[in-house]
């Protein structure tokens, strides 16, 4: 309960990050562009079909650039002050923490482990934490590795809040030796504290290749026999914090579950087990605020909880009520600095509308939310309207919305009043929290069109735009050091894989009942709110870009003039040479290097190029019911880097001789890009040779020097290719994959040369 005294400063602040400055760049690019398009309009008739090709995927660009010029036209973020909590609030709100997995052998469970231990030590009262952890493989070796850890976490959580642990992912603050110290105490603290994790290391690396400990009781007896997608609902309660009072050397609730699945029930992958989440811990603890957060993505600042509590409580007081607090995600690797700047600046900029766009991780939730209240359900002062109450609390309504667990409506109806709990054994609800996990438990519920929403793989974005349309705001909060961490998939296709999950989820989102193309005016969502999410299109522009990649190859074989000639060039280079520079001081203004920059333009467009276009056959074949999407998860790896304590900006967090390093295998995934980079070689080898032979034109409509330019300005954005060809091993391109692309090379310099 927040004190409203209002002599007391605010918990947290809204700030602009408005610049005239960039408003002024964004503008000229994209007059740079229309310029361009108009030029092309002007001289269509002078040249070949070329020239509308150009100009088709240079519209798709200006498009494209406008949108984002609308999404980063007033910047903010808010800033939370946690240090402010104590006095203004008497009873600190309950929060529950998700954690989702779904297979131990791409997302190990000493991963998944750290991530829990993070969120179980953060700097909140015990007795208001609970952590539910989703298995989606049903996997007793996660089940195991969960009931180690929190043995280990009695030792742990006591030992990060009594000499207040920067970083609280035992594996990253363990990376470091211990620091010469006089504390004697600390030292001994320290040594023996390493030594179990140690031993839980141990443990479950043991385990991973032995089954015995399966038999050791009955406590694994709800394991045998089942298959990750076939078998029955499984809540077990890890550990419960039966002290109560909140105090330092308590651990908070730790629960493992994991949902019914049969083969012939559709079970919507993450999507359902976020929605069994909310069912099984609005039974159990039904704290009014929720924490989602990826299994490799683990708490960096302790305080993360409490900077979140900042945001909800202070707008609590007003009617612009908080669905959502969004911390952005940050990762190690130096190939992702590309998506830190498109959070810091794109991210900065949807905050600045109505809120940002839910992340899928790293998000705080408020379950009356996710239950299905539109903002306007709310009285100002946050009780239900006696229109809500009559819609909402209907007997009739509850179970049909809901499901037919008489304690499931139960927790519902207390969650939309906000009721305080009655303080249970968590074990009294196993039962009624195993009766809400079969798989026919959602039937002709609204399960779907609540809570997690369903008809994409891409959860997030479409639950977020679901959250906006019934007029709710969201937060942006990024606080340094960054709240979260972790690890992306190695460079190469589990990458590929992951963008191409992404992408597709994106896709799907502009065919379904969220669509920001289908009722641009529709629910109380705002104009530019809207557009923001219109960023789906992006995944969209991997066609036109392909196809850029390729015309002044094309024009260099064909002799054909792809950019404007003479002094009207000078459009072109100024566009191009603004955009390299505008994109450069964005990275170096987040404390990155030149060669990161490089390095995560040239890896990142590879990874999306491949991604987005293997995303839209995804979609096609699924419009066509040719095939069904699936989910697939990304490989998780433990990193071997040095630790991270203050920031994940700045230094790259990768060996300098790694960077640009991309691992290449058969996939088909690989043939775009190589094909790419042999069509830019063959091109550039005929001009020079007509060079050579003093016959290649460099006036009237022919190709010259600026198509030239083009094809080594693709090679250098793609050099990862051009290095995998004489490279061996994971690092160099097979010869399936390179035969592939040669003969397609092959196919194009023929129809380009017209022979």
């Amino acid at each position: 309960m927040a004190d409203s005294s209002s002599s007391l400063l605010p918990l947290c602040e809204r700030i602009s990050h408005k610049s005239y400055f960039l408003r002024i760049v964004d503008l000229t690019i994209l007059g740079l562009l229309f310029s361009l398009l108009l030029y092309r309009i002007m001289h269509m008739s002078e040249n070949d079909n070329i020239w509308l090709v150009a100009f088709l995927c240079e519209s798709c660009f200006s498009f494209i650039w406008l949108i984002i010029t609308c999404i980063k036209w007033s910047p903010a973020e808010d800033k939370p002050y946690p240090n402010r909590l104590d006095e203004r609030v008497h009873d600190f709100p309950s929060v529950d923490m998700f954690v989702p997995t779904a297979d131990p052998v791409r997302e190990p469970p000493i991963i998944v482990v750290n991530t829990v231990l993070s969120l179980l030590a953060v700097n909140y009262p015990t007795n208001k934490l609970a952590c539910y952890v989703s298995d989606d493989g049903c996997s007793p070796l996660t089940y195991f590795s969960l009931t180690e850890a929190s043995k280990f976490a009695k030792i742990w959580v006591p030992f990060c809040k009594k000499y207040n642990v920067r970083v609280r992912a035992p594996f990253r603050y363990f990376l470091n030796p211990l620091v010469a110290t006089d504390d004697s105490v600390f030292s001994k603290d320290w040594k023996m504290t390493k030594r179990e994790y140690e031993k839980l290391c141990r443990k479950i690396e043991d385990a991973t290749g032995d089954s015995h400990w399966l038999d050791a009781d009955g406590d694994f007896e709800a394991f045998s026999n089942t298959k990750p997608n076939d078998h029955s609902t499984i809540v077990k309660v890890v550990w419960e914090n039966k002290g109560g009072v909140g105090d330092d050397k308590e651990v908070p609730h730790l629960v493992y579950i994991s949902r019914e699945k049969r083969p012939n029930y559709l079970h919507h992958y993450k999507t359902g087990a976020m929605n069994f989440l909310l069912r099984v811990s609005g039974l159990m603890t039904n704290a009014p605020y929720m924490l989602n957060v990826d299994c490799d993505m683990y708490a960096n600042e302790p305080d993360v909880v409490r900077q979140a509590m900042c945001v909800f409580l202070e707008n609590s007081k007003n009617s612009n009520h908080c669905a959502f607090v969004q911390f952005p995600q940050e990762f190690y690797d130096s190939y992702t600095n590309e998506f830190a700047v498109l959070q810091s600046y794109l991210g900065r900029g949807v905050a600045g509308i109505q809120g940002p766009i839910y992340c899928g991780s790293g998000c705080f939730h408020t379950r009356r939310v996710m239950y299905g209240l539109s903002s306007d359900d709310l009285e100002d002062n946050g009780s239900l309207s006696s229109v809500a109450t009559w819609e909402f609390l209907d007997e009739d309504s509850l179970v049909r919305k809901y499901g037919s667990s008489k304690e499931m409506v139960k927790s519902v109806v207390g969650a939309l009043q906000l009721k305080s709990y009655p303080q249970k054994s968590l074990t009294y609800f196993i039962e009624a929290a195993q009766e809400v996990g079969h798989c026919h438990y959602e039937y002709q519920t609204s399960w779907g069109n609540l809570g997690w929403l369903y008809d994409s793989v891409a959860e997030d974005i479409n639950t977020s735009i679901g959250i906006h349309l019934r007029g709710w705001t969201s937060s942006f909060v990024s606080p340094d050091p960054p709240a979260f961490l972790g690890s992306t998939p190695s460079v190469g296709l589990e990458a590929i894989v992951q963008q191409r999950r992404w992408a597709t989820g994106a896709i799907e989102v502009l065919f379904n009942k969220q669509s920001p193309l289908i009722g641009m005016f529709r629910g109380k969502i705002k104009f530019r709110q809207r557009l923001a999410y219109f960023w789906v299109l992006i995944c969209l522009s991997s066609i036109p870009e392909l196809i850029y990649f390729l015309l002044p190859a094309y024009c260099l074989l064909h002799n054909s003039a792809l950019f404007p000639k003479g002094p009207c060039l000078c459009l072109t280079a100024t566009l191009v040479g603004m955009h390299c520079l505008y994109s450069l001081w964005q990275f170096m203004n987040l404390g990155f290097s030149v060669q990161s920059w490089y390095v995560a333009q040239s890896i990142w467009r590879i990874i999306a190029t491949s991604s987005w276009l293997f995303s839209i056959q995804d979609i096609i074949l699924k419009l066509l019911r040719i095939s069904k999407i699936g989910f697939v998860i990304a490989k998780k790896t433990m990193p071997e880097t040095r630790s991270v304590y203050e920031s994940s900006q700045g230094e790259d967090d990768v060996p300098k001789s790694d960077l640009g390093k991309f691992e290449f295998d058969s996939s088909c995934h690989f043939i775009p890009g190589t094909f790419i980079m042999l069509v830019n070689l063959a091109a550039l080898a005929g001009f020079l040779v007509r060079l050579q032979r003093s016959s290649c034109s460099h006036g009237g409509g022919g190709s010259g020097l600026a198509e030239a330019c083009g094809c080594i300005l693709v090679i250098m954005l793609f050099h990862p290719f051009l290095k995998g060809l004489f490279e061996h091993g994971k690092y160099g391109i097979p010869l399936s994959t390179l035969s592939k692309a040669a003969f397609l090379t092959v196919l194009f310099v023929v129809f380009s040369l017209g022979i």
